[in-house]
């Protein structure tokens, strides 16, 4: 990237989030008319939040002993100020709403009795923000769900397949070697014929994560473990990382297909991210030539990161498609907005003759939160 556009990426963040944490502290300290002690507190917490936000953004790659304590610090405020704002304008609207309808009373224009009602929406928001964010900040310290799925494949010989599918991972400056560790030891006793990693496994460079990543070389599967790339490995050195995973016993499946399971099995197919072409040197989404010469006999199972690429691959007689990419929208509402970007979300989906998974995944990204889209390990039980 280069520095004109981190310096507009810069300017936008700064902009936006000092003017949320403005919002911020006219509601909450400046209407609610705290103590001066606490008014000059709160001023000054919103005042430099939005500085230190941009300063832990930019500077999120450097020695893990000063990056990862600062990240942890940036990232849980991040999410903790998302979910004030949320809560804040919720209470906008209430306002809004009892205006509209013409039920403000009379009484309002009393100045202390306004004082009251801005301390009663002030403190239910915070309370809803602080919540919604320690509610998400626990389901990630939680743990993963084991998320079991049953799919029919019409043509499968060998029913029983167990695929184990990981993705969005992250490892980065909040998610570290013993995060991977923890996932790779509940891989393993799952006992998987195969795993797959459907992208954005990194979020930085080989150099930076390289003993981050090692546990993944502990996987244990019997037809082996197999990649393709997310949008992040492109902003991490994808060349580089493919190269690695190979080191790790990891097979990067670049727009090529292997046959799994043996007599009556299928074919694993798996395609580069659906924007990968904009990065050059060689890569891009190809799915035609991924199955090209396949055996027709068999079902077909595409590894793809980002869940529309199974539009294409319904039109190429795919069985099944596994992505993720889209978190389940990790923190609601953006389960919604991702609808904007992905005609599916999270979980298992029917579209024309494929069928699509699209796991949650298994870490997170920006702040450790999940709310309504626990992360997930997910145990694939092919049926015929």
């Amino acid at each position: 990237m280069s520095f004109g556009r981190i310096a507009v990426f810069l300017f936008v963040m700064t902009a936006v989030l000092g003017g949320g944490h403005y919002y911020l502290y006219v509601r909450l300290v400046r209407d609610t008319a705290l103590s001066v002690r606490w008014a000059r507190a709160g001023k000054a917490w919103l005042g430099g939040m939005p500085v230190l936000l941009v300063l832990g953004l930019a500077f999120a790659r450097g020695p893990r002993a000063f990056v990862a304590p600062l990240s942890w610090f940036v990232y849980v405020w991040l999410g903790l100020f998302f979910f004030l704002v949320l809560s804040v304008l919720a209470t906008d609207v209430l306002r809004l709403g009892v205006h509209l309808a013409g039920h403000a009373a009379p009484s309002l224009r009393d100045p202390s009795r306004r004082q009251f009602v801005s301390r009663v929406l002030g403190g239910a928001a915070a309370f809803a923000g602080v919540g919604l964010s320690s509610s998400g900040l626990a389901s990630v310290l939680s743990g993963h769900t084991i998320e079991r799925v049953r799919v029919r494949l019409s043509g499968l010989g060998r029913p029983g397949y167990r695929i184990v599918q990981l993705t969005d991972v992250h490892v980065g400056p909040t998610i570290d070697r013993a995060f991977v560790r923890r996932v790779v030891d509940q891989v393993n006793a799952l006992s998987p014929d195969a795993v797959v990693i459907t992208g954005d496994l990194v979020d930085g460079s080989v150099e930076e994560l390289r003993d981050h990543v090692a546990p993944l070389a502990d996987l244990r599967a019997k037809d082996g473990v197999f990649f393709v790339t997310g949008n992040h490995e492109y902003y991490s050195g994808a060349d580089a990382w493919i190269a690695h995973l190979g080191t790790l016993g990891v097979r990067v499946l670049r727009n090529e297909h292997v046959v799994l399971g043996g007599e009556g099995g299928f074919v694993l197919a798996g395609v580069d991210d659906f924007g990968a072409r904009a990065f050059g040197n060689g890569h891009g989404q190809d799915v035609p030539k991924a199955i090209a010469g396949h055996d027709p006999s068999l079902p077909l199972v595409l590894l793809a990161h980002q869940p529309r690429t199974a539009l294409e691959a319904a039109r190429h007689g795919v069985s099944l498609v596994l992505s993720g990419h889209t978190h389940g929208g990790q923190m609601v509402p953006w389960n919604q907005a991702v609808k904007l970007q992905q005609p599916f979300v999270a979980g298992l989906y029917q579209h024309e003759n494929t069928q699509v998974y699209v796991s949650r995944g298994t870490g997170y990204w920006g702040p450790p939160m999940r709310v309504g889209a626990p992360a997930e390990i997910t145990h694939i039980e092919l049926l015929a």
